[in-house]
C-alpha cells in the first residue's frame, strides 16, 4: 500500500528528510508486499530465524517447517530439540535459533495459552517489554513481529538503517536502536502501512546499492547524500 505523506495531517519539518528519501525509494521500487508469510505465527519465527543470516536461507527453513507442518506454536513445542535444530539448519546458527524458537513458543503457551489472538490484545508498550524479556529477542526482532506479525505502527531499525542514515551524514553513528527508531516515528505518519513499506524499501535499497561497497551513482538517495559524497564506516556485511 502506497502512503501519500503529502496529504498527511501531520506535517511535521524532518531533519533528515526522510519524506524525501521515502518518495524517492517507492518511486523506484514500488511496494514490496512485505512480509513474505502465510500467517502471523510464521512472520514471527521468520523474524528469529533472520537472525544474522540472508533471507534465503531463512525462507529454506521455514519451508521445511510448512512441510513438518510445524508452524503454529503447539507443533513447534512438541518437536524434539534436536529435530527442530534440523529443520532450520539451512537458517544458520540452527542450535541457537532451535533453543530460541523454543523458548518463544514455552512463553507464548504458558503466557498466552498459545493464542496469537490473546498475545496481540496486549497494548503495543506492554507487549515489546513483555517481547524483549524473552531470551534470544532483541529489539529489531521485537519490532518486526510487532509491526508484521501485529500490525502496530512501530519502526523497525536494521543494519541497512544505520548504514544509509550515517552515509548522508543523518546519523553519527553509535545511536542507540530506539534513538535510531525515534528519527521515524517523530518524523513521519504513525501509520502501520507506512513503516512497513519505509523499512521494506530501505531493506531493498540496502541490498541493491548502499552495501558494503556502495553503488551510489545508480542510488535513488544520490540526490540526497553530502556534497563530498557518502560518509564511508565499515559495517558489517548483510
Amino acid at each position: 500500500m502506497r502512503v501519500s505523506l503529502s496529504k498527511s495531517k501531520r506535517r511535521v519539518s524532518v531533519n533528515p528528510p526522510l519524506h524525501a528519501a521515502y518518495r524517492a525509494l517507492f518511486e523506484r521500487f514500488g511496494p514490496q508486499h512485505w512480509w513474505p508469510a502465510q500467517s502471523r505465527f510464521e512472520m514471527m519465527v521468520g523474524a528469529i530465524l533472520t537472525q544474522n543470516t540472508a533471507w534465503t536461507n531463512v525462507e529454506k527453513a521455514i519451508a521445511e517447517l510448512r512441510k513438518r507442518r510445524a508452524l503454529t506454536p503447539r507443533a513447534l513445542q512438541a518437536a524434539p530439540l534436536a529435530t527442530l535444530a534440523q529443520w532450520i539448519r539451512p537458517a544458520g546458527y540452527y542450535n541457537v535459533k532451535s533453543t530460541r524458537l523454543r523458548t518463544f513458543t514455552d512463553w507464548i503457551i504458558r503466557d498466552f495459552g498459545g493464542s496469537l489472538t490473546r498475545l496481540f490484545r496486549e497494548p503495543t508498550e506492554s507487549l515489546r517489554a513483555k517481547l524483549l524479556a524473552v531470551n534470544g529477542v532483541g529489539p529489531e526482532t521485537a519490532d518486526s513481529i510487532l509491526l508484521y506479525a501485529g500490525e502496530r505502527p512501530v519502526f523497525v531499525v536494521d543494519a541497512y538503517t544505520r548504514r544509509i542514515l550515517e552515509r548522508h551524514g543523518w546519523a553519527e553513528g553509535g545511536e542507540s536502536y530506539d534513538a535510531i527508531a525515534s528519527l521515524f516515528t517523530r518524523a513521519l505518519p504513525r501509520e502501520m502501512s507506512l513503516f512497513n513499506e519505509y523499512h521494506a524499501l530501505i531493506v531493498r535499497l540496502g541490498k541493491e546499492y548502499c552495501r558494503a561497497r556502495p553503488r551510489c551513482e545508480e542510488c535513488p538517495l544520490r540526490c540526497l547524500l553530502p556534497k563530498k559524497g557518502p560518509i564511508l564506516r565499515k559495517h558489517k556485511k548483510k
